[in-house]
């Protein structure tokens, strides 16, 4: 990955910092792997909610719209510990803008920038009332869109 964004694998990163809990912690004393995948869905939702006073859930119930996620892709770099606090940044990277789309995290402990978490997650827009995919709204289709910069940033990333 490339690292000329301060750190960050692409640019334009929506972050979402967490401060690591004692309820977090596992038997080897560490963050339990399956809590990175709630931190992870924790940092999708806090950028949805960023977008401005349209994106909440009651956008998604009033359009009959929800994300599921089809494939999650992860891999654990590193640990954290209570009290440690992490940046965990999200990008739209890939998006058909209708029914498709993908999302990217990485995570870095603040103390000393050390990435102990990437992922990617494939996700499909799908109806909410009847469970089976469906064509995104404009709210979805919106913000499911990849940033121009990142865009330019994943022709470069290979």
């Amino acid at each position: 990955m490339t690292d000329d964004w301060n750190g960050w694998d692409l640019p334009d990163a929506y972050i979402h910092r967490i401060t690591v809990g004692a309820k977090d912690i596992d038997s080897f004393g560490h963050a339990n792997n399956a809590r990175y995948l709630e931190w992870a869905d924790e940092a999708a939702w806090t950028h949805w909610f960023s977008k401005g006073e349209a994106y909440t859930m009651e956008a998604c119930a009033k359009d009959d719209r929800g994300i599921a996620i089809i494939r999650t892709e992860a891999d654990y770099l590193g640990h954290v510990r209570v009290g440690d606090e992490i940046d965990c940044a999200v990008w739209i990277s890939q998006s058909d803008r209708r029914l498709r789309a993908e999302r990217r995290y990485q995570f870095r402990r603040v103390s000393d920038g050390a990435t102990v978490f990437r992922a990617l997650t494939k996700v499909v827009c799908f109806q909410l009332s009847t469970g089976r995919p469906a064509r995104m709204t404009p709210i979805f289709s919106d913000h499911y869109s990849v940033l121009p910069s990142v865009a330019a940033a994943l022709v470069t990333e290979n």
